[in-house]
C-alpha cells in the first residue's frame, strides 16, 4: 500500500522548502500567487491532507471554537430558542470558512459553563448564545473576564462588563415598530414582555416602543404584561389584559413566540386581527411567515449575526482590537397589523 503524501514530498515536486508549501496552504499572503497555485495543485494531485492535529500542537491552538447554546423556557421539551438556531448555521458556515472546527454545547442554565475551555485546550474560544437570568449571567460572564478567555457573546453591549457583545439595536427596533403603528393610526398600546433588569434585551425594545410613545403624546395609553420567550406566556398575559383592562389598539410583542402565543389567545377569545387589534412581533423567526395571519415583526440579520460573532471572536484570538457592533432592526410588514 502507497504511503500517504507528505508536505515533503510537494515541496520536492513544487521545488521549494516545506515551510513555503505550509504557507502556500493556508494561503499565506508572503507565498506570491503563482507558487501558492502550484503547491496547492500538487497537494490536490497527491491527495494531500493536512495534519491538523500536528499543526494544531505546533501553534499550540486546537482551531476549535466552542459555542455554547443556553436552555430556554419553551413550550415543549426542545429548550432551545429558535432565533437561535437561524444563527447556529451562519455560525458553522462561517468557521469552516476560516477553517476552524465547531464544538456546539447544550448549557444547562445552572451548569458551570463559565469553565476554562481554553485552558484545557478544548477551544480557543467561546461565542455565548441566551443567557437565561442575566444577574447571574454576569457575574460568570465577569469571570471568564477574570481568567483571561476569549469570548464573544450576542446580545447587549453591558458597561459593568465589558467583553465583546455583537448584537442588534433593539431600542430602534421598538422604535422603529412602534412609529409604523403610530403611522397605521393607531392610539392605544400594550406591550407584552419582561421590561425588567433581568432581559436586557426585551427591556431595549420596551424602552423605543415607550419613548416613541411618549414623543407623540400617547405614553399615557400604554400598558404592560410580562411575559417570557413563549407562546405559553404570551397566551396568558392575553387572557389577563383581557379580564383586566380594555383592549388596546396595537400590542407590540417583545418576541415572535411571544406574539404567536397572543395569536392564539385572541383568536380564542373571538378577537379579529388585524381588524380588532394590530400585534406585532420581533426576531422574524422562519414559522413567522406562516402564522394566521402573518406576523409583521422585526427582523435582526442571523446570518450578518453569525458572521460578525466568528470573525470578532478570531480578532481576539489573534489578539486584534475588538469592539461591540450593533446591527440595526428592520421592519417586515405583513397581515397582523392591517398594512399587507
Amino acid at each position: 500500500m502507497k504511503e500517504k503524501a507528505t508536505s515533503f514530498d510537494i515541496a520536492h515536486l513544487a521545488g521549494v522548502s516545506q515551510s513555503t508549501v505550509s504557507r502556500a496552504l493556508n494561503n499565506s499572503p508572503l507565498v506570491n500567487q503563482e507558487t501558492r497555485d502550484r503547491v496547492q495543485r500538487i497537494a490536490r494531485e497527491l491527495n494531500y491532507k493536512v495534519d491538523k492535529n500536528a499543526s494544531n500542537l505546533r501553534k499550540q491552538k486546537s482551531s476549535t471554537i466552542a459555542l455554547l447554546l443556553f436552555e430556554d423556557p419553551t413550550s415543549d421539551d426542545s429548550m432551545i430558542n429558535p432565533f437561535f438556531l437561524a444563527m447556529l448555521g451562519s455560525i458553522t458556515r462561517a468557521c469552516a470558512q476560516a477553517n476552524y472546527d465547531l464544538l456546539v454545547s447544550f448549557q444547562n442554565l445552572e451548569d458551570d459553563w463559565h469553565a476554562e475551555y481554553e485552558d484545557s485546550n478544548k477551544a480557543d474560544g467561546i461565542i455565548l448564545l441566551g443567557y437565561g437570568d442575566y444577574t447571574d449571567y454576569q457575574n460568570k460572564v465577569a469571570q471568564l473576564e477574570s481568567q483571561g478567555t476569549h469570548f464573544v457573546r450576542w446580545g447587549a453591549p453591558d458597561e459593568a462588563h465589558p467583553g465583546v457583545s455583537i448584537g442588534c439595536d433593539n431600542y430602534q427596533g421598538g422604535q422603529s415598530i412602534t412609529e409604523h403603528l403610530i403611522a397605521l393610526g393607531k392610539r392605544s398600546f400594550a406591550f407584552i414582555g419582561d421590561n425588567g433588569e433581568h432581559a436586557p434585551e426585551f427591556k431595549a425594545r420596551y424602552n423605543g416602543y415607550f419613548e416613541t410613545l411618549m414623543a407623540h403624546g400617547l405614553d399615557k395609553s400604554s400598558v404592560q404584561e410580562n411575559a417570557n420567550s413563549t407562546e405559553d406566556a404570551g397566551s396568558e398575559a392575553i387572557k389577563s389584559l383581557l379580564q383586566n383592562k380594555a383592549l388596546p389598539q396595537a400590542i407590540v410583542c417583545a418576541s415572535d413566540l411571544i406574539a404567536m402565543g397572543v395569536l392564539r389567545a385572541l383568536r380564542q377569545a373571538k378577537v379579529n386581527v388585524p381588524d380588532d387589534v394590530a400585534v406585532v412581533g420581533y426576531d422574524n423567526i422562519a414559522v413567522s411567515a406562516y402564522t394566521t395571519p402573518s406576523l409583521t415583526t422585526v427582523q435582526q440579520n442571523t446570518k450578518l449575526a453569525g458572521e460578525l460573532l466568528v470573525n470578532t471572536l478570531l480578532k481576539a484570538i489573534n489578539n486584534e482590537e475588538v469592539e461591540d457592533y450593533l446591527m440595526p432592526a428592520d421592519i417586515i410588514i405583513r397581515q397582523s397589523c392591517g398594512s399587507d
